[in-house]
């Protein structure tokens, strides 16, 4: 599934109506084929996984019930481990619905608040699935209510560690383990930008890295672009610093683009074409 001799793509996929980015598609009053086909299309650009989320984790956001969740999730991810070859990932941080969406065929479970919830670490444990453990100061409706650091770095790094050994400690092996340092997630902008400066020293956790910076508003802060979708280049110009510091994994709305943009980034830092 991971294939470490290139960047992985993952593709967000957004059963929203309130995405920051302007890509919910329930904002848009997609069908349930209408989601299938817009994902198929991801896969086709590139993707090598679909992140399926039906919950907002924008700065002030609140959360939603279990059974509305699972209403947006679980038929598109049954339709959609049922159509395409790449793998499909459930973001979401609710025990009940990492169960049913890895009943449903996905085989990866993002969660933003890093396991936090020992019933999350038991249902991935008794599944063969992959788990993404981000770092996240609060929840996103307080997360960016003025965040603060000693050490930046190595808060997280402490962070993602714990997290690590509750995994380890709970039956999932460290090589099913990816990480995430949650740019945007608890972090003013000068937090995201040292994250991506220093991204290399998370491979101290000996997991795969993954970022995801696409279309957020630190880009749009430094940048005085207020409109998410002005900010395919700039994501561009991260998601290639991102890979020079060592990520893995690029979790972004615009695939097409990423794609061509790893695969440049390889070519330059690799020698891979």
């Amino acid at each position: 599934m991971w294939d470490s001799a290139r960047t992985q793509i993952m593709a967000i996929l957004n059963i929203t109506p309130d995405s920051f980015s302007g890509d919910g598609l329930l904002a848009k009053r997609a069908s349930l084929p209408g989601v299938i086909k817009y994902a198929q299309g991801l896969a086709a650009q590139g993707a090598d996984i679909i992140d399926v989320g039906g919950e907002s984790s924008r700065p002030g956001a609140k959360s939603i019930s279990v059974k509305e969740e699972l209403k947006r999730t679980i038929p598109v991810i049954e339709k959609l481990s049922a159509s395409i070859r790449i793998p499909v990932s459930i973001d979401t941080y609710k025990p009940e619905v990492a169960r049913r969406a890895l009943n449903a065929g996905a085989s990866v479970v993002n969660d933003i608040t890093g396991l936090r919830n020992p019933r999350m670490i038991k249902i991935i444990a008794r599944s063969s699935a992959r788990v993404v453990i981000m770092h996240m100061k609060g929840m996103p409706r307080n997360m960016q209510k003025n965040p603060e650091y000693e050490s930046l770095i190595g808060e997280i790094i402490r962070y993602l560690q714990a997290a690590i050994n509750r995994a380890e400690a709970g039956g999932i092996n460290k090589k099913r383990v990816i990480i995430d340092p949650g740019i945007g997630f608890g972090k003013t902008i000068r937090h995201n930008l040292e994250i991506l400066q220093r991204l290399e020293e998370f491979k101290i956790l000996g997991c795969p890295i993954l970022v995801g910076t696409s279309r957020k508003s630190f880009i749009g802060q430094v940048l005085n672009l207020p409109n998410p979708k002005e900010r395919l280049i700039p994501t561009i110009a991260t998601l290639a610093v991102a890979i020079m510091k060592g990520a893995n994994i690029l979790r972004v709305h615009d695939v097409k683009s990423a794609v061509q943009a790893a695969r440049i980034t390889e070519a330059v830092i690799k020698g891979n074409y």
